[in-house]
């Protein structure tokens, strides 16, 4: 069926791991009849839920599109992860949604989960709406979390269906905007008399005038006359409220028992916008100049790519948003990223896994096409007419790296390829070949999310890997300058080898070797300069500590001899080896270790504790500014050996509020005492084996 824009509304679900998202997901498709049985996460059989992995973690690990119909209206539920490995779900997820329905567990309250959920959806300006779940529990407590939510959330929370309980202890929810209330029986609403809650009543009526007076000068005034709102003028004020970030309302009930889910797809329907109430949206053409898009099939199409699924056997999944226009079978369609023309196929209409053939996906619609060839998220498929750009969103970069080992060898190879696809559907994972540690690198947002990546990589490619400690890459250097002599003299019938050079090293503030030379009177032939730069350059990707190639080194060319016949430029080139060798180890030898600067972005009560963690780790503080976000910033500069494990621990001291980056900033010497250990280490590796050297 074929739904007109002010008819859908695009929803993200968003909150705390196991604050119950999934389960309302499956409980408001089995309310409006899709399905004949609600699945279970305990049992892996939501329709949410479908991949094998979380089936088996029972928990989301991305972002799924399930639609729901209900008395003419089309929700399309976007139901994103809660665990913040997965958090790519929810800014895949944001960008697709007019509206954030954030889900708070009754029993555990407003976590660290719910805030983010919420300021994400603040800093995106979308229409935000709460829904309290579980609260049927016997430790459920709604007026605790409701404070909680007014000085995490702030003053725009607005409670429109409270819980209480009859004599009996039937849980019944009454409904602010009529002032009646309600108890379910097998998801069916039954109107029961109102409960006394107390004083409570009227305040949270007054609140909740208070909050529509403020949408609107006629209703302040109303209300300051002590007269009362009608029903329509209540819905419209709360309509207006939440689409302009002054009100969110708060729902409650339980998903399990369906309780109370009428009232929420009904507000779902009258308070949260359509795609057409946007009065627009703005991209770039191709000089980026802003341009206007407006939800309707007149316009020429442009559809964002919101989310990539890659499928070894099916094939790669693009789920898309249409933004103006439609998207039909066959229709050429232009990426605005790379100029290519993509031919749309069959468009789907995805429901969980399943996925049912669509006429087409209209303006403000949410849909599916397969087989796309140079798309990938975050890219805008517009109509040649108008070639123009959304913004693409910008995801959270990985802060936890490992080294990949293989268990088969010859695996080596599919690795790469079956990480290419996987990073078409994840944003959020990278990884790079090392060609100087030699080891496949995998980064990611924590343990878990490489741990899937691990699962993903065997049940769907048939790669099977290891995760370690990625090496760190050393360098050496020297702090004292040395001079010595590198005779090489070899006799072996016919002609010779004979190259004699004399050659100072010293430090330096390059990162490279630098040569250069200062020869008189032609002992050396300048015909040999660059063999011996070439023996200086070659014994320099060594170092004499733990054979890691040696920077800031200035090797200065100073005298020599030379054999008319038996000179050559291989002689040279091992003369200046010799000569490095003789040098190194009395020029003061250190290793090098990587810095990098850190910025740690962490809540106010938790600078302390990352600052002292830092200097555990041989950091230095440099300084602390606030963030965007409210949070501060610790600036840092940290060995790279010591951030390891820092992604969980920061994870765990911030209780997932906190995150960091990290970039490169130089090498400093290795402290002494830590030498013995990496020298150890690169005595396994073979670093210092010399068995190729002449």
């Amino acid at each position: 069926m074929k739904y007109a824009s002010n008819n859908i509304r695009n929803i993200l679900i968003a909150g705390h791991a196991g604050s119950g998202k999934t389960t309302l997901t499956e409980a408001l498709v089995y309310f409006s009849g899709a399905a004949e049985r609600m699945g279970r996460v305990e049992d892996g059989t939501t329709i949410s839920d479908f991949d094998p992995e979380e089936a088996k973690r029972k928990a989301s690990l991305s972002a799924s599109v399930v639609p729901v119909e209900y008395e003419g209206i089309k929700y399309n539920l976007i139901d994103a992860p809660g665990l913040f490995d997965f958090e790519a779900g929810e800014y895949e997820g944001i960008r697709a949604a007019e509206s954030v329905l954030v889900v708070v567990s009754g029993r555990s309250g407003v976590t660290v989960g719910a805030e983010k959920a919420f300021q994400l959806a603040r800093k995106n300006g979308k229409a935000t709406m709460v829904f309290v779940s579980k609260c049927d529990l016997e430790n459920a407590n709604y007026f605790k979390i409701l404070e909680d939510m007014k000085i995490k959330f702030g003053s725009t929370v607005c409670p429109c269906v409270v819980p209480a309980k009859l004599d009996d202890g039937t849980p019944v929810y009454i409904n602010l905007f009529s002032q009646k209330a309600f108890k379910y029986e097998s998801g069916k609403q039954i109107q029961v008399e109102l409960p006394d809650i107390g004083h409570r009543f009227q305040g949270l009526i007054e609140a909740m005038s208070e909050a529509i007076a403020e949408t609107d000068d006629e209703l302040m005034e109303k209300f300051f006359g002590g007269e009362p709102f009608t029903t329509e003028e209540i819905v419209e004020g709360m309509r207006k409220g939440v689409k302009n970030g002054l009100i969110t309302p708060v729902f409650c009930g339980s998903a399990v028992n369906q309780q109370a889910l009428d009232m929420l797809l009904f507000n779902m329907h009258k308070l949260l916008p359509s795609p057409q109430h946007e009065e627009s949206t703005v991209a770039e053409d191709a000089n980026g100049e802003p341009v206007e898009l407006h939800c309707t099939e007149d316009e020429p199409t442009a559809a964002y790519v919101f989310k990539t699924v890659a499928d070894p056997f099916v094939g790669k999944l693009s789920y898309l948003r249409v933004v103006s226009g439609k998207v039909t079978a066959g229709e050429p369609l232009v990426n605005a990223r790379t100029g290519e023309v993509e031919k749309i196929s069959k468009p789907l209409t995805v429901i969980g896994k399943k996925q049912v053939d669509a006429d087409g996906i209209g303006a403000g619609d949410i849909g599916a096409v397969a087989k796309l060839v140079s798309a990938k998220t975050g890219d805008t498929l517009c109509d040649a007419s108008r070639v123009v750009k959304l913004p693409a969103p910008v995801f959270p970069l990985p802060s936890l790296f490992m080294a990949v080992t293989v268990a088969k060898k010859g695996d080596e190879g599919k690795i790469s390829s079956a990480l290419a696809r996987l990073m078409e559907e994840d944003p959020t994972l990278s990884y790079e070949n090392n060609a100087e540690t030699h080891q496949q690198i995998i980064g990611g947002l924590g343990e878990q999310h490489l741990d899937v990546v691990k699962a993903k990589l065997k049940n769907k490619f048939g790669v099977e890997i290891g995760l370690e400690a990625p090496r760190i890459a050393y360098r050496e250097s020297i702090r004292k300058a040395c001079q010595k002599q590198g005779r090489h003299k070899k006799q072996t019938g016919g002609h010779g080898q004979f190259g004699d050079v004399v050659i100072n090293f010293e430090p330096c503030d390059s990162e490279q070797v630098v040569f250069e030379e200062k020869v008189f009177g032609g002992s050396v032939p300048k015909n040999f300069f660059p063999a011996v730069e070439k023996g200086v350059r070659l014994a320099a990707e060594k170092g004499v500590l733990a054979g890691y190639p040696v920077v800031g080194l200035k090797a200065t060319l100073l005298d020599g001899s030379y054999h008319p016949v038996d000179s050559s430029e291989m002689a040279f080139i091992m003369a200046a080896k010799l000569a490095y060798k003789a040098a190194m180890p009395e020029a003061g030898p250190v290793i090098l270790e990587p810095i990098h600067t850190l910025k740690a972005h962490v809540p106010n009560d938790n600078t302390g504790d990352i600052m002292g963690d830092v200097t555990k780790r041989r950091g230095r503080v440099l300084g602390m500014e606030p963030d965007e976000d409210g949070l501060q910033t610790i600036i840092a500069e940290v060995p790279l050996a010591e951030l390891t494990n820092f992604t969980t621990f920061i994870r765990q001291t911030t209780q997932g509020r906190g995150w960091f980056t990290t970039e490169f900033a130089r090498y400093e010497i290795l402290p002494e005492m830590l030498v013995p250990a990496v020298v150890e280490q690169a005595k396994k590796l073979g670093n210092l084996d010399e068995s190729g050297e002449d």
